[in-house]
């Protein structure tokens, strides 16, 4: 069993509270925009950190961060990338690979909208946990937490920051 923090769009923006919040957590997985090498050496000191850069990271973090990654978990086969759209919408340059070879979840961050909702046709959750940084048109800051354990994924937690 393994307690996995997940978030996005930090912009640069570091914040105590990641820290309070994911505690807990075996795991950080951070679906891009992290915006500085500066963030991302703090969550990797603190807890093991899984990336992919988005559209606003520069060199430095897309030469350690992949644009996808894919990787299984308590035999939970997880992809995640920054843009990625959603059920229904997905990004043309993710969908032939959701279509030809689905995950269990599939995380995407950009967008700053937390939204989490089951694709019936490829039976992938799809995960994104909003914005976690102050930069961006979101009101509100927001963070997911969950339990992956032997192939289930459970205890889906929203956490609230607080305003942007």
């Amino acid at each position: 069993m393994k307690k996995i923090g997940l978030l996005s769009d930090t912009h640069s923006h570091w914040d105590d509270k990641y820290i309070t919040h994911f505690n807990e957590c075996d795991e950080i997985w951070h679906a891009g925009d992290i915006g500085s090498m500066e963030v991302a050496e703090r969550f990797e000191a603190f807890k093991p950190f899984r990336a992919v850069y988005g559209n606003i990271d520069g060199q430095d973090l897309r030469q350690v961060y992949p644009e996808n990654n894919r990787f299984t978990v308590e035999g939970v086969d997880v992809l995640m990338t920054h843009i990625g759209g959603y059920p229904g919408r997905y990004e043309p340059r993710i969908r032939s690979t959701l279509f030809a070879n689905p995950p269990k979840i599939f995380i995407s961050g950009h967008s700053h909208i937390l939204k989490v909702m089951f694709d019936k046709k490829i039976q992938t959750l799809h995960m994104n946990p909003g914005a976690a940084g102050i930069y961006g048109f979101h009101q509100v800051r927001t963070l997911l937490r969950f339990v992956v354990d032997n192939g289930d994924i459970r205890d889906l937690e929203v956490i609230e920051l607080g305003k942007r």
